[in-house]
């Protein structure tokens, strides 16, 4: 793994501590204490429910749903599941926030220790999940609407949130972009947060510090809100080096909330680092605990899918590199794209090369995403069928999928109407052979004279003289043949 990452100070190596705090919002269709909407883009203040809006005498109601999917995510990375927890009152004043309290869980989480495996240069690392707790987000402030004053828009006041909160196990910023990277497919596998990260559905508090080599762990910063990988990485580099700095220079981190700035990659103080005590937490009157019973816990249990890992040894389980594996399985669309292939009957292996050469390599061409392909998992099962049945060559194979991608017809019905189906007729392939050689004395003096590379050249123009339409080994065999008489 990276733990040799290092920062090379004047007065030598530097260690950093690495611990994130990722907020991913519940996929539900309603809030998690009212039945406001939680559409992404609807105009401001058109999805606030009375409850939002903390109108008095308003009481929240727990979604079940959004219980659901949290319990979810806590099986899914094999954390416990608390049958008994508690809503906590959080109390700050903020524009955005009109209760002047934010409902979270601290002392009795929904979900609490758990892990997550990832990999780095090869070697494989576990990452401990301390706790994830079910919140309510705040609204937004938009100071981009007037010259003189902020609005407020209460479209995300109490959207369920996840806070899903790492323990200080990474060591460099590609162990925390890993670990960013399979939680957020691991939630998009479950389906319990979609993970745009650009809609900020999906967003990262990221905790560093900075010590000798096996030293205490030093005072930590939180720079908040990060809302991408390459984000959390920079941002984790720019933090790590600038607390070095500091302590080499003689002076202290203050425990501190920070801002990432992608225009510049730095960090800049935004408040002094508020502890727990400061937000007077307490039960929260208007809510009951939540108890799980174990039939819900049961069905939670029964609904997940199967998780990356477990898919990537399965394709490995039937011949696909890991590479290849690994590809597959980082998108949960890429996975179900292919497996919709594998059970239209493709062979693991040649489908595995084909998606990750040829239709990653058109995709990227045209500009779309593997949801979005013109052509099918049962339309891409037939080419390579076709392919397998020596009905098509390698190239011919290639026209026959640009065709499909700019017509969406099957490759079956290409093959017939353009005249594309590979032959094997020896007979035409021999007099096709005959032509080349008496056309090209010259080389097949000098192929006989003991230059053997020039076979390559006959091939070419038998392939060419036939219009990519012969069969490849039949040629070889056939012209092994014709130059050893």
């Amino acid at each position: 793994m990276t733990d040799s990452y290092r920062i090379k100070g004047a007065t030598g190596d530097w260690e950093v501590v690495i611990g994130l705090e990722v907020h991913a919002q519940v996929t539900s269709n309603a809030k998690l204490f009212s039945g406001a909407a939680t559409a992404f883009g609807a105009e401001p203040n058109t999805q606030v429910s009375l409850v939002d809006a903390a109108m008095p005498g308003m009481l929240p109601v727990p979604n079940r749903e959004c219980i659901r999917q949290a319990v979810r995510t806590g099986m899914a990375i094999d954390a416990s599941i608390n049958k008994w927890s508690r809503f906590d009152r959080k109390n700050y004043f903020y524009a955005d926030l009109p209760q002047g309290y934010q409902i979270s869980q601290l002392y009795h989480p929904l979900v609490g220790e758990g892990s997550i495996e990832i990999e780095d240069d090869g070697t494989v690392k576990m990452i401990g999940v301390e706790r994830i707790h079910v919140e309510q987000d705040a609204g937004k402030l938009m100071h981009d609407q007037h010259p003189t004053r902020s609005y407020v828009d209460l479209n995300r006041s109490g959207v369920a949130l996840m806070e899903i909160v790492s323990r200080p196990d990474m060591r460099s910023p590609a162990e925390a972009g890993a670990y960013l990277r399979k939680l957020r497919a691991i939630l998009r596998y479950v389906g319990s947060c979609d993970g745009n990260m650009e809609e900020g559905s999906m967003r990262a508090d990221v905790n560093v510090s900075v010590r000798k080599p096996g030293a205490e762990f030093g005072t930590r910063t939180e720079t908040k809100n990060v809302n991408s990988v390459r984000f959390v990485m920079a941002a984790i580099e720019h933090e790590a080096n600038r607390q070095v700095d500091v302590l080499e220079s003689g002076g202290k981190i203050v425990q501190e909330t920070r801002l990432f700035n992608p225009d510049t990659g730095t960090t800049r103080s935004m408040r002094s680092k508020e502890d727990a005590h400061d937000y007077r937490y307490f039960p929260d009157p208007d809510l009951l605990p939540l108890e799980l019973d174990d039939a819900f816990l049961a069905e939670c249990r029964a609904s997940l899918p199967e998780l990356p890992d477990a898919k990537r040894q399965r394709y490995e389980g039937l011949g696909i590199t890991p590479y290849n594996a690994d590809v597959l399985t980082a998108e949960v669309e890429t996975a179900r794209w292919f497996d919709a292939l594998l059970e239209a009957g493709a062979a693991p292996v040649a489908a595995s090369n084909w998606v990750t050469g040829e239709l990653f390599g058109a995709l990227n061409r045209i500009g779309k995403g593997i949801g979005e392909s013109p052509v099918t998992p049962g339309q891409a099962a037939e080419l390579l069928a076709l392919v397998a049945d020596s009905t098509l060559s390698g190239s011919l194979a290639k026209q026959v999928f640009e065709v499909m991608l700019e017509t969406g017809d099957a490759p079956g019905r290409i093959v017939e109407e353009r005249g594309l189906k590979q032959t094997s007729d020896t007979g035409a392939i021999e007099a096709v052979i005959a032509e080349v050689l008496a056309k090209n004395p010259n080389q097949l003096e000098q192929y006989r004279g003991g230059k053997e590379a020039l076979f390559g050249f006959f091939v070419g123009q038998t392939m060419k003289a036939m219009g990519g339409k012969a069969n490849p080994q039949v040629v070889n065999e056939l012209l092994k043949k014709a130059l050893a008489s």
